[in-house]
């Protein structure tokens, strides 16, 4: 599969709220700003993960063929667990 831009800019837009996360820490912010940050980073994580799978999934099914002894419904069944196995 190939990343595409927009998927890594999500992560470095991650990265920098991690970053943020860290000031805040050292800065000794209230707790309540530091979990909103770090929920929102999380949310950002599921999202791009969400993003990546569907992505792939449609891949997937385009590129199926024949010689593939998987049906649509298992590639949809595979995608679904790994959505599930990340939360």
């Amino acid at each position: 599969m190939e990343y595409d831009d927009k998927m890594k800019n999500r992560l470095k837009r991650i990265e920098g709220q991690i970053k943020g996360i860290l000031r805040m820490m050292d800065d000794n912010k209230d707790c309540k700003e530091v979990i909103t940050q770090l929920s929102a980073s999380r949310s950002a994580i599921d999202r791009t993960i969400g993003v990546i799978v569907s992505s792939n999934l449609i891949e997937c099914i385009q590129q199926m063929d024949e010689s593939d002894p998987r049906t649509q419904e298992d590639i949809v069944k595979e995608a679904v667990e790994l959505l599930v196995k990340s939360r």
